[in-house]
């Protein structure tokens, strides 16, 4: 049974068409995954045991449970095809959790957990963050067997259910398992387009450092009037020690904050990134940020702090007195080209000199940090899959050097050795993470066809040798 390669990508179309896409899509939305309440702990354990498995029975997958080296964090699910050890392997990501469902916060009473379906928008939690996005994978992959009779490599559809909450254990799993998760390149598919009208790469992540600024001064609050103007003001203290870090228009003035080079080949993908605007999204300001870069330089190249958040005294309800306490949290995003471990040290050594000692810096642990990464936009895994979507979309892909946001690219990198490209189906105003979170159905029929071709072109001889 040979096949052909339009006869997959209109298989995987067919798949969209005639509804069971859209069937598993429900199957695995009505699963409550949701990963930062500690009581979900059965529901993402029954996503991998059962729910996903059950959307790919019949595929020819071994299946296995992948139990979570940090006590009380969910499971993996792993389904290995192996149709010869000498072809090239193939590691598909996904994750099955999701953010808090929010119900009663939706608009019309619409249900998380059930996919609605409004003209092209099909709603519900999960539907691109992520599980409608990894089941594109695997009905690509589904369509791909159907046509050709195999797949022409081998293929391990790792699934996680922890990456909203920063994926605790997961470099410890793969560490322990890292036979059972060798390959070849990781492809997954998560994140927006940037673009509703071309396919895309991205091919990493920055990382992202927090902290917290504080200016401790005293214990208690004192009178204004007694006391304005003779004590000093911790509110003020800290304006000027954050003013220090950029400048008016947030030109980052810290040294050691900023690549001291950027590498060509992410120049070069930068200038070749096409943007949309998207209808209630704010434009990008011009005058903000490092003077000379281009908007996609300034996102997928640069660094950016931002403030969260700042606050001294009782801004619900002031009161008349000089403030003991200031503090304010800021966020640092960076390329792979800056050291996420030197961020805070950085700073701290730009606060002394610019005359600030007393304003400390607290780091920030919320949750698992993602480090930054980056695939080189030259390596062959990523011309192979980017010249299979054009063939595909009768167009080139935007290929951006790594997302603005952040990701686990780096653990997979660092521990299984693999390239990372991420092929995402979703666009900026999905509401990710928010009350109303969609799909864009176009988007999602488009990204069967897209990866049904770089399966079918994979299988076919295209990939790169083996590493």
């Amino acid at each position: 049974m040979a096949g052909t390669r339009e006869g997959a990508i209109a298989a995987a179309r067919r798949l969209f068409d005639d509804g069971t896409y859209l069937a598993h899509l429900r199957r695995l939305v009505a699963v409550p995954t949701e990963s930062q309440m500690p009581e979900r702990l059965p529901d993402l354990r029954r996503y991998c045991t059962d729910t996903l498995p059950s959307v790919m029975k019949g595929m020819g997958f071994a299946i296995r449970l992948l139990e979570n080296p940090s006590a009380g964090r969910g499971p993996a699910m792993l389904a290995s095809r192996i149709e010869d050890p000498a072809l090239p392997t193939v590691l598909v990501y996904g994750h099955g959790d999701v953010v808090r469902g929010l119900a009663g916060r939706w608009a019309e009473g619409r249900d998380p957990w059930a996919v609605g379906e409004a003209g092209e928008r099909w709603y519900g939690r999960g539907t691109v963050d992520n599980k409608g996005q990894h089941l594109i994978a695997i009905e690509a992959l589904r369509a791909v067997i159907a046509e050709r009779g195999r797949l022409g490599f081998n293929a391990k559809v790792f699934v996680e259910t922890g990456e909203e909450v920063g994926s605790p254990g997961l470099r410890a799993m793969l560490r322990r398992d890292r036979a059972l998760l060798a390959a070849d390149v990781f492809i997954g598919l998560d994140g927006p387009r940037q673009t509703t009208f071309m396919p895309e790469l991205k091919l990493g992540a920055r990382g992202g450092v927090a902290f917290d600024l504080v200016v401790r001064l005293r214990e208690h609050a004192h009178h204004s009037g007694h006391w304005g103007g003779v004590l000093t003001d911790p509110g003020f203290i800290l304006a000027h020690a954050m003013a220090s870090i950029v400048t008016p228009n947030g030109s980052i003035r810290v040294k050691g904050w900023l690549p001291e080079r950027v590498p060509e080949s992410v120049l070069q993908a930068c200038r070749g990134i096409v943007f949309e605007d998207i209808p209630n999204l704010p434009e990008a300001d011009p005058d903000w940020g490092e003077p000379g870069l281009s908007k996609a330089e300034k996102i997928f190249a640069w660094t950016s702090v931002i403030v969260l958040a700042q606050i001294t005294g009782h801004p619900d309800a002031p009161t008349n007195a000089v403030q003991p306490e200031a503090r304010a949290r800021l966020q640092v995003r960076h390329t792979v080209d800056i050291a996420g471990e030197a961020v805070i040290p950085a700073l701290r050594a730009h606060l002394d000199a610019e005359g600030f000692p007393m304003v400390e810096v607290v780091p920030v642990m919320e949750r698992d940090a993602f480090g930054a990464s980056r695939t080189d936009p030259a390596d062959p895994w990523v011309g192979m899959v980017a010249a299979s979507m054009a063939r595909t979309a009768n167009r080139a892909p935007n290929v951006i050097p790594n997302s603005s946001g952040s990701n686990p690219s780096n653990i997979f990198m660092e521990e299984l050795g693999t390239p990372v490209i991420w092929v995402p189906n979703s666009y900026a105003g999905c509401n990710q993470h928010g009350p109303d979170e969609h799909a864009l159905a176009p988007l999602l029929r488009e990204g069967l066809g897209l990866m049904a071709g770089i399966w079918w072109d994979i299988g076919a001889g295209a990939a790169p040798g083996r590493r």
